[in-house]
Protein backbone atom coordinates (compact mmCIF):
# COMPACT_ATOMS: atom_id res chain seq x y z
CA UNK A 1 0.00 0.00 0.00
CA UNK A 2 1.26 3.18 -1.14
CA UNK A 3 1.74 5.67 2.57
CA UNK A 4 2.08 9.43 1.78
CA UNK A 5 4.96 11.47 1.98
CA UNK A 6 5.85 13.03 5.74
CA UNK A 7 7.51 16.02 6.46
CA UNK A 8 9.71 15.87 9.30
CA UNK A 9 9.25 19.70 11.00
CA UNK A 10 13.15 19.72 11.14
CA UNK A 11 13.53 19.28 7.35
CA UNK A 12 10.47 21.30 6.66
CA UNK A 13 12.22 24.87 6.83
CA UNK A 14 15.51 23.89 4.42
CA UNK A 15 12.62 24.35 2.06
CA UNK A 16 10.82 27.70 1.26
CA UNK A 17 6.44 27.78 0.39
CA UNK A 18 7.88 29.71 -2.71
CA UNK A 19 10.30 27.16 -3.89
CA UNK A 20 8.31 24.42 -3.02
CA UNK A 21 5.44 25.61 -5.37
CA UNK A 22 7.46 26.88 -8.35
CA UNK A 23 9.63 23.87 -8.48
CA UNK A 24 7.42 21.52 -7.06
CA UNK A 25 9.96 19.92 -4.85
CA UNK A 26 9.93 18.09 -0.85
CA UNK A 27 12.53 18.50 1.45
CA UNK A 28 13.47 14.58 1.95
CA UNK A 29 16.76 14.97 4.26
CA UNK A 30 20.08 16.81 4.36
CA UNK A 31 23.52 15.79 5.70
CA UNK A 32 26.90 18.02 5.63
CA UNK A 33 26.74 20.03 2.15
CA UNK A 34 24.02 17.12 0.63
CA UNK A 35 20.16 18.00 0.03
CA UNK A 36 17.93 15.21 -0.92
CA UNK A 37 14.90 16.51 -2.70
CA UNK A 38 11.37 15.11 -3.54
CA UNK A 39 10.56 16.00 -7.48
CA UNK A 40 7.91 15.84 -9.78
CA UNK A 41 9.17 13.22 -11.95
CA UNK A 42 7.28 15.23 -14.97
CA UNK A 43 9.47 18.30 -14.27
CA UNK A 44 12.57 19.51 -16.52
CA UNK A 45 14.92 18.14 -13.69
CA UNK A 46 18.35 18.79 -14.68
CA UNK A 47 17.68 22.95 -15.21
CA UNK A 48 15.83 22.92 -12.52
CA UNK A 49 18.68 21.30 -10.19
CA UNK A 50 20.97 23.76 -11.36
CA UNK A 51 18.81 26.37 -9.93
CA UNK A 52 18.12 25.16 -7.26
CA UNK A 53 21.73 24.33 -6.29
CA UNK A 54 22.27 28.11 -6.98
CA UNK A 55 19.66 29.25 -4.50
CA UNK A 56 20.19 26.76 -1.69
CA UNK A 57 23.95 26.88 -1.52
CA UNK A 58 23.97 22.88 -1.31
CA UNK A 59 24.45 19.72 -3.53
CA UNK A 60 21.39 18.15 -4.50
CA UNK A 61 20.01 14.46 -5.35
CA UNK A 62 16.31 14.36 -6.84
CA UNK A 63 14.18 11.33 -6.22
CA UNK A 64 11.46 11.40 -8.68
CA UNK A 65 7.89 10.60 -7.82
CA UNK A 66 4.61 10.86 -8.89
CA UNK A 67 2.90 13.93 -10.20
CA UNK A 68 -0.50 13.23 -8.07
CA UNK A 69 1.91 12.31 -5.15
CA UNK A 70 3.64 15.40 -4.95
CA UNK A 71 0.68 17.52 -5.21
CA UNK A 72 -0.78 16.61 -2.30
CA UNK A 73 2.49 16.31 -0.35
CA UNK A 74 2.51 20.17 -1.56
CA UNK A 75 -1.08 21.09 -0.75
CA UNK A 76 -0.53 19.31 2.85
CA UNK A 77 2.91 21.04 3.93
CA UNK A 78 3.12 23.87 1.54
CA UNK A 79 -0.41 25.31 1.00
CA UNK A 80 -0.05 28.34 -1.41
CA UNK A 81 -2.57 30.24 1.28
CA UNK A 82 -0.13 30.09 3.98
CA UNK A 83 0.97 33.44 5.81
CA UNK A 84 4.57 33.02 6.17
CA UNK A 85 6.54 34.83 4.07
CA UNK A 86 10.16 32.99 2.85
CA UNK A 87 12.10 34.13 5.25
CA UNK A 88 9.75 33.32 8.33
CA UNK A 89 9.50 29.61 8.16
CA UNK A 90 7.69 26.89 10.51
CA UNK A 91 11.25 25.88 12.73
CA UNK A 92 10.54 24.15 15.49
CA UNK A 93 13.92 25.37 16.99
CA UNK A 94 13.33 28.65 16.45
CA UNK A 95 11.74 31.12 19.41
CA UNK A 96 8.64 32.12 16.91
CA UNK A 97 7.64 28.41 16.23
CA UNK A 98 4.23 28.90 18.39
CA UNK A 99 3.54 32.02 17.06
CA UNK A 100 4.02 31.45 13.57
CA UNK A 101 1.94 28.16 14.34
CA UNK A 102 -0.82 30.25 15.64
CA UNK A 103 -1.14 32.59 12.61
CA UNK A 104 -1.23 29.49 10.30
CA UNK A 105 -4.11 28.25 11.85
CA UNK A 106 -5.64 30.81 12.19
CA UNK A 107 -5.38 31.82 8.16
CA UNK A 108 -6.06 27.90 7.33
CA UNK A 109 -9.84 28.70 9.01
CA UNK A 110 -8.44 25.95 12.09
CA UNK A 111 -11.12 25.34 15.02
CA UNK A 112 -8.69 23.39 17.03
CA UNK A 113 -4.60 22.52 16.77
CA UNK A 114 -3.83 19.29 18.80
CA UNK A 115 0.02 18.26 20.02
CA UNK A 116 0.22 14.79 20.46
CA UNK A 117 2.98 12.80 21.82
CA UNK A 118 3.43 8.86 21.06
CA UNK A 119 6.13 6.44 22.16
CA UNK A 120 7.82 6.73 18.94
CA UNK A 121 6.97 9.92 17.42
CA UNK A 122 4.88 13.36 18.41
CA UNK A 123 3.06 15.52 16.16
CA UNK A 124 0.89 18.58 15.25
CA UNK A 125 -2.64 18.48 13.68
CA UNK A 126 -4.98 21.15 12.62
CA UNK A 127 -8.50 20.69 12.73
CA UNK A 128 -10.08 22.27 9.18
CA UNK A 129 -13.69 21.92 8.33
CA UNK A 130 -14.17 19.44 11.22
CA UNK A 131 -12.06 17.18 10.05
CA UNK A 132 -8.08 16.80 11.84
CA UNK A 133 -5.06 16.85 9.12
CA UNK A 134 -1.44 16.11 10.21
CA UNK A 135 0.81 19.23 9.85
CA UNK A 136 3.91 18.16 11.45
CA UNK A 137 5.94 15.65 13.49
CA UNK A 138 7.90 17.06 16.09
CA UNK A 139 11.32 15.56 17.81
CA UNK A 140 10.47 14.59 21.62
CA UNK A 141 12.96 16.97 22.71
CA UNK A 142 11.51 19.53 20.43
CA UNK A 143 8.14 18.58 21.85
CA UNK A 144 8.78 18.80 25.46
CA UNK A 145 9.68 22.77 24.83
CA UNK A 146 6.89 23.48 22.91
CA UNK A 147 4.77 22.34 25.80
CA UNK A 148 6.33 24.27 28.44
CA UNK A 149 6.05 27.37 25.91
CA UNK A 150 2.61 26.57 25.37
CA UNK A 151 2.32 26.21 29.90
CA UNK A 152 4.12 29.88 29.94
CA UNK A 153 1.91 31.91 27.72
CA UNK A 154 -1.12 30.25 28.99
CA UNK A 155 0.34 31.23 32.53
CA UNK A 156 0.15 27.35 33.75
CA UNK A 157 2.64 25.07 36.34
CA UNK A 158 4.98 23.89 33.78
CA UNK A 159 6.42 21.18 36.29
CA UNK A 160 2.71 19.77 37.22
CA UNK A 161 2.58 16.94 34.70
CA UNK A 162 0.49 14.71 36.09
CA UNK A 163 -3.31 16.34 36.51
CA UNK A 164 -5.32 18.27 33.55
CA UNK A 165 -4.76 21.75 33.63
CA UNK A 166 -7.32 24.52 31.63
CA UNK A 167 -5.93 27.88 30.44
CA UNK A 168 -6.67 31.00 28.18
CA UNK A 169 -3.90 32.42 26.19
CA UNK A 170 -5.02 36.10 24.85
CA UNK A 171 -3.22 39.27 23.01
CA UNK A 172 -4.85 41.53 20.33
CA UNK A 173 -4.52 38.85 17.43
CA UNK A 174 -5.72 35.35 19.59
CA UNK A 175 -7.93 34.49 22.07
CA UNK A 176 -7.33 30.62 22.59
CA UNK A 177 -8.68 28.13 25.59
CA UNK A 178 -5.89 25.71 26.26
CA UNK A 179 -6.66 22.28 27.69
CA UNK A 180 -3.84 19.59 28.84
CA UNK A 181 -3.78 16.33 29.39
CA UNK A 182 -1.71 13.61 30.92
CA UNK A 183 -1.48 10.61 28.46
CA UNK A 184 0.80 7.50 28.62
CA UNK A 185 3.77 8.83 27.06
CA UNK A 186 3.47 12.81 28.00
CA UNK A 187 1.40 15.75 27.97
CA UNK A 188 -1.28 16.22 25.23
CA UNK A 189 -2.36 19.54 24.48
CA UNK A 190 -5.59 20.62 22.49
CA UNK A 191 -5.46 24.50 21.42
CA UNK A 192 -9.46 25.73 20.99
CA UNK A 193 -9.03 29.09 18.65
CA UNK A 194 -11.59 31.83 20.01
CA UNK A 195 -12.55 35.30 20.16
CA UNK A 196 -13.55 35.46 16.47
CA UNK A 197 -15.15 38.92 15.09
CA UNK A 198 -19.01 37.74 14.29
CA UNK A 199 -19.28 40.84 12.08
CA UNK A 200 -19.03 38.24 9.43
CA UNK A 201 -21.93 36.08 10.32
CA UNK A 202 -25.07 36.19 8.70
CA UNK A 203 -28.13 34.00 8.93
CA UNK A 204 -28.48 34.07 5.27
CA UNK A 205 -25.54 32.32 4.66
CA UNK A 206 -25.55 29.25 7.03
CA UNK A 207 -27.25 27.10 4.71
CA UNK A 208 -31.22 27.68 5.58
CA UNK A 209 -33.44 27.64 2.86
CA UNK A 210 -36.07 30.35 2.30
CA UNK A 211 -39.03 28.69 3.76
CA UNK A 212 -36.66 27.63 7.02
CA UNK A 213 -35.62 31.22 7.18
CA UNK A 214 -38.80 32.50 7.00
CA UNK A 215 -39.99 30.54 10.00
CA UNK A 216 -36.95 31.39 11.60
CA UNK A 217 -37.26 35.09 11.62
CA UNK A 218 -40.80 35.03 12.48
CA UNK A 219 -39.98 33.28 15.67
CA UNK A 220 -37.28 35.28 16.98
CA UNK A 221 -39.47 38.76 16.11
CA UNK A 222 -41.31 37.79 18.56
CA UNK A 223 -40.74 39.71 21.83
CA UNK A 224 -41.11 36.65 24.34
CA UNK A 225 -40.93 33.23 24.59
CA UNK A 226 -37.89 30.69 23.84
CA UNK A 227 -36.17 29.48 21.34
CA UNK A 228 -33.94 26.22 21.32
CA UNK A 229 -31.18 24.85 18.83
CA UNK A 230 -30.31 21.22 19.38
CA UNK A 231 -27.36 19.07 17.84
CA UNK A 232 -24.21 17.14 18.97
CA UNK A 233 -20.82 19.41 19.85
CA UNK A 234 -19.41 20.73 16.46
CA UNK A 235 -22.99 21.35 15.03
CA UNK A 236 -22.90 25.42 14.27
CA UNK A 237 -25.45 25.99 17.23
CA UNK A 238 -23.40 28.45 18.16
CA UNK A 239 -22.95 30.04 15.06
CA UNK A 240 -26.56 30.43 14.47
CA UNK A 241 -26.90 31.50 17.95
CA UNK A 242 -24.44 34.30 17.19
CA UNK A 243 -26.16 35.12 13.77
CA UNK A 244 -29.55 35.86 15.12
CA UNK A 245 -28.45 38.03 18.20
CA UNK A 246 -26.52 40.20 15.44
CA UNK A 247 -30.22 40.69 13.65
CA UNK A 248 -31.52 41.30 17.15
CA UNK A 249 -28.47 43.50 18.05
CA UNK A 250 -29.95 47.35 18.59
CA UNK A 251 -29.30 50.18 20.71
CA UNK A 252 -32.82 50.13 22.23
CA UNK A 253 -32.38 46.48 23.25
CA UNK A 254 -30.32 45.25 26.48
CA UNK A 255 -28.86 42.00 24.93
CA UNK A 256 -26.81 39.50 27.56
CA UNK A 257 -25.16 36.31 27.00
CA UNK A 258 -23.98 34.00 29.36
CA UNK A 259 -21.37 31.28 27.57
CA UNK A 260 -18.62 28.47 27.95
CA UNK A 261 -16.42 29.84 26.51
CA UNK A 262 -17.00 32.99 24.74
CA UNK A 263 -16.51 32.12 21.21
CA UNK A 264 -17.23 35.18 19.05
CA UNK A 265 -17.78 39.34 20.41
CA UNK A 266 -20.21 41.10 19.63
CA UNK A 267 -20.05 45.05 20.26
CA UNK A 268 -23.45 46.30 21.73
CA UNK A 269 -23.86 42.87 23.82
CA UNK A 270 -22.84 42.08 27.55
CA UNK A 271 -21.19 38.64 27.25
CA UNK A 272 -20.41 36.74 30.33
CA UNK A 273 -17.84 33.93 30.49
CA UNK A 274 -19.28 31.11 32.72
CA UNK A 275 -16.60 30.20 35.86
CA UNK A 276 -18.28 27.10 37.62
CA UNK A 277 -15.29 27.07 40.40
CA UNK A 278 -16.64 30.14 41.96
CA UNK A 279 -20.25 29.69 41.37
CA UNK A 280 -21.08 31.40 38.23
CA UNK A 281 -22.91 28.53 36.50
CA UNK A 282 -25.70 29.16 33.83
CA UNK A 283 -28.76 29.14 35.98
CA UNK A 284 -26.77 31.51 38.80
CA UNK A 285 -26.10 34.14 35.69
CA UNK A 286 -29.36 33.79 34.53
CA UNK A 287 -30.99 34.75 38.10
CA UNK A 288 -28.72 38.07 37.56
CA UNK A 289 -29.79 38.60 34.30
CA UNK A 290 -33.53 38.96 35.65
CA UNK A 291 -32.24 41.85 37.76
CA UNK A 292 -30.87 43.38 34.95
CA UNK A 293 -33.63 44.75 32.95
CA UNK A 294 -32.81 42.34 29.78
CA UNK A 295 -34.64 42.42 26.26
CA UNK A 296 -32.82 39.19 25.13
CA UNK A 297 -30.94 36.30 26.83
CA UNK A 298 -29.02 34.03 25.60
CA UNK A 299 -27.67 30.83 27.46
CA UNK A 300 -24.89 29.12 26.17
CA UNK A 301 -26.60 25.77 26.54
CA UNK A 302 -29.37 24.19 28.83
CA UNK A 303 -27.81 21.36 31.05
CA UNK A 304 -30.02 20.97 33.95
CA UNK A 305 -33.18 20.76 35.24
CA UNK A 306 -32.70 24.26 36.95
CA UNK A 307 -31.64 25.69 34.23
CA UNK A 308 -34.37 24.64 32.01
CA UNK A 309 -36.92 25.84 34.29
CA UNK A 310 -35.26 29.03 35.18
CA UNK A 311 -35.38 30.01 31.06
CA UNK A 312 -38.59 28.85 30.60
CA UNK A 313 -39.53 31.14 33.65
CA UNK A 314 -37.53 34.29 32.17
CA UNK A 315 -39.20 33.49 28.57
CA UNK A 316 -42.97 33.76 30.30
CA UNK A 317 -42.14 36.96 32.00
CA UNK A 318 -41.66 38.85 28.73
CA UNK A 319 -38.00 37.87 27.72
CA UNK A 320 -36.74 36.69 24.74
CA UNK A 321 -34.60 33.78 25.56
CA UNK A 322 -32.35 31.86 23.48
CA UNK A 323 -30.42 28.61 23.88
CA UNK A 324 -28.78 25.06 22.90
CA UNK A 325 -29.40 22.03 24.39
CA UNK A 326 -28.05 18.17 23.38
CA UNK A 327 -31.05 16.29 20.89
CA UNK A 328 -31.01 14.38 18.11
CA UNK A 329 -34.31 16.10 16.54
CA UNK A 330 -35.62 19.25 17.01
CA UNK A 331 -39.22 17.03 18.38
CA UNK A 332 -36.87 15.45 20.84
CA UNK A 333 -36.07 18.62 22.34
CA UNK A 334 -39.63 18.62 23.44
CA UNK A 335 -39.27 15.09 25.26
CA UNK A 336 -35.75 16.17 26.57
CA UNK A 337 -37.46 19.13 28.67
CA UNK A 338 -40.41 17.33 29.89
CA UNK A 339 -37.66 14.92 31.24
CA UNK A 340 -35.92 17.97 32.70
CA UNK A 341 -39.54 18.55 34.95
CA UNK A 342 -40.37 21.07 32.78
CA UNK A 343 -44.20 20.47 32.83
CA UNK A 344 -45.90 20.23 29.31
CA UNK A 345 -47.96 23.13 29.32
CA UNK A 346 -45.18 25.22 30.54
CA UNK A 347 -43.47 24.03 26.78
CA UNK A 348 -46.34 24.53 25.05
CA UNK A 349 -47.06 28.20 25.89
CA UNK A 350 -43.49 29.29 26.01
CA UNK A 351 -41.63 27.51 23.12
CA UNK A 352 -41.60 29.53 20.22
CA UNK A 353 -38.92 27.78 18.09
CA UNK A 354 -37.52 24.14 17.82
CA UNK A 355 -34.49 23.91 15.43
CA UNK A 356 -31.95 20.53 15.12
CA UNK A 357 -29.13 21.04 13.21
CA UNK A 358 -25.73 19.33 11.27
CA UNK A 359 -22.59 20.50 9.96
CA UNK A 360 -21.68 18.67 6.84
CA UNK A 361 -18.85 19.04 4.46
CA UNK A 362 -19.67 20.58 0.92
CA UNK A 363 -17.61 18.17 -2.00
CA UNK A 364 -15.31 20.33 -4.06
CA UNK A 365 -17.15 21.06 -7.86
CA UNK A 366 -13.75 20.97 -9.39
CA UNK A 367 -13.16 17.11 -8.42
CA UNK A 368 -16.17 15.18 -7.50
CA UNK A 369 -17.22 12.89 -9.35
CA UNK A 370 -21.02 10.80 -10.22
CA UNK A 371 -21.20 7.73 -9.12
CA UNK A 372 -24.56 5.11 -9.31
CA UNK A 373 -26.57 4.49 -6.79
CA UNK A 374 -26.71 1.43 -4.78
CA UNK A 375 -29.45 1.23 -2.11
CA UNK A 376 -27.01 -1.39 -0.35
CA UNK A 377 -24.33 1.42 0.21
CA UNK A 378 -27.37 3.29 2.21
CA UNK A 379 -28.25 2.32 5.98
CA UNK A 380 -30.78 -0.49 6.39
CA UNK A 381 -33.11 1.35 8.21
CA UNK A 382 -33.68 3.97 6.16
CA UNK A 383 -36.12 4.80 4.36
CA UNK A 384 -35.95 6.91 0.64
CA UNK A 385 -37.66 9.73 -0.29
CA UNK A 386 -37.54 9.35 -3.27
CA UNK A 387 -35.62 7.36 -6.21
CA UNK A 388 -32.09 8.60 -6.87
CA UNK A 389 -29.73 7.04 -9.69
CA UNK A 390 -26.62 8.49 -9.02
CA UNK A 391 -24.90 10.90 -6.36
CA UNK A 392 -21.32 12.31 -6.54
CA UNK A 393 -18.64 11.08 -4.51
CA UNK A 394 -15.12 12.95 -3.33
CA UNK A 395 -11.82 11.99 -5.16
CA UNK A 396 -9.41 15.83 -4.09
CA UNK A 397 -7.65 17.80 -6.11
CA UNK A 398 -5.32 20.73 -5.05
CA UNK A 399 -8.41 23.15 -5.10
CA UNK A 400 -9.32 21.04 -1.61
CA UNK A 401 -6.12 20.38 -0.77
CA UNK A 402 -6.48 16.33 -1.69
CA UNK A 403 -9.29 16.00 1.09
CA UNK A 404 -12.47 16.13 -1.80
CA UNK A 405 -14.42 18.56 -0.25
CA UNK A 406 -14.05 22.53 -0.09
CA UNK A 407 -16.18 24.35 2.96
CA UNK A 408 -19.01 23.48 5.03
CA UNK A 409 -22.94 23.65 5.10
CA UNK A 410 -25.59 23.45 7.80
CA UNK A 411 -28.90 21.22 7.51
CA UNK A 412 -31.58 22.31 9.49
CA UNK A 413 -35.17 20.61 10.68
CA UNK A 414 -37.23 23.15 11.89
CA UNK A 415 -40.24 22.54 14.35
CA UNK A 416 -42.85 25.56 13.87
CA UNK A 417 -45.27 25.78 16.51
CA UNK A 418 -48.52 26.85 15.89
CA UNK A 419 -52.00 26.41 17.52
CA UNK A 420 -52.49 22.26 16.23
CA UNK A 421 -48.57 21.88 17.96
CA UNK A 422 -49.29 23.84 21.42
CA UNK A 423 -52.65 21.27 22.01
CA UNK A 424 -50.21 18.38 20.77
CA UNK A 425 -47.23 19.53 23.01
CA UNK A 426 -49.96 19.75 25.88
CA UNK A 427 -50.95 16.12 25.20
CA UNK A 428 -48.05 14.94 24.42
CA UNK A 429 -48.47 13.00 21.25
CA UNK A 430 -46.24 16.09 19.05
CA UNK A 431 -44.62 12.82 17.94
CA UNK A 432 -47.16 11.27 16.43
CA UNK A 433 -48.45 14.59 14.83
CA UNK A 434 -45.25 15.83 12.98
CA UNK A 435 -44.37 12.17 11.87
CA UNK A 436 -47.26 12.38 9.62
CA UNK A 437 -47.12 15.91 8.77
CA UNK A 438 -46.98 16.60 5.30
CA UNK A 439 -45.04 19.43 5.51
CA UNK A 440 -42.35 18.15 7.87
CA UNK A 441 -39.00 17.09 6.91
CA UNK A 442 -36.88 15.22 9.40
CA UNK A 443 -32.83 16.01 9.33
CA UNK A 444 -32.24 12.48 7.97
CA UNK A 445 -34.49 13.51 4.81
CA UNK A 446 -32.57 17.13 4.72
CA UNK A 447 -29.39 15.09 4.59
CA UNK A 448 -30.74 13.14 1.65
CA UNK A 449 -31.76 16.24 -0.13
CA UNK A 450 -28.06 17.79 -0.67
CA UNK A 451 -27.22 14.39 -1.57
CA UNK A 452 -29.20 14.27 -4.55
CA UNK A 453 -28.60 17.40 -5.64
CA UNK A 454 -24.54 16.87 -5.66
CA UNK A 455 -23.57 18.93 -2.54
CA UNK A 456 -22.22 16.41 -0.47
CA UNK A 457 -21.20 12.78 -0.17
CA UNK A 458 -22.87 9.50 1.24
CA UNK A 459 -19.66 9.39 3.73
CA UNK A 460 -20.45 12.57 5.20
CA UNK A 461 -24.01 11.62 6.14
CA UNK A 462 -24.33 8.58 6.72
CA UNK A 463 -24.41 9.45 10.34
CA UNK A 464 -27.33 11.49 9.66
CA UNK A 465 -29.02 8.74 7.99
CA UNK A 466 -28.37 6.05 10.18
CA UNK A 467 -30.21 8.13 13.09
CA UNK A 468 -33.40 7.98 12.77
Amino acid sequence: MKQDIIILSENHHIVTNDLANQYRILPKSMYENTLELYVDNSSDNEDNKEELELFLGKNIIFHPINTSEIEKALSTYYRKERPLSSNKSLNVDKGDFLENLLFEAKSLKCSDIHFEVYEDFSRIRFRIDGQLIERYKIEHDNYLELVNKVKIRAKLNITEKRLPQDGRITNDAFDIRISILPTLFGEKIVMRLLGQDASNIDLNTLGLKKEELESYLEAVKKPNGIILISGPTGSGKTTTLYATLKLLNHSRRNIVTVEDPIEYTLKGINQVQLKEDIGLTFSSALKSFLRQDPDIIMLGEIRDSETALMAIRASLTGHLVLSTIHTNSAIGTISRLIDMGVPSYLIAETLNLSVAQRLVRKLCDNCKKETNCNPLDFPLNFKFPYEISSYYKPIGCNKCFHTGYKGRTAIYEILKIDGEITEAIKDNTITKLYSNHKDYKSLPEKAFEILAVGETSLEEIYSILINI
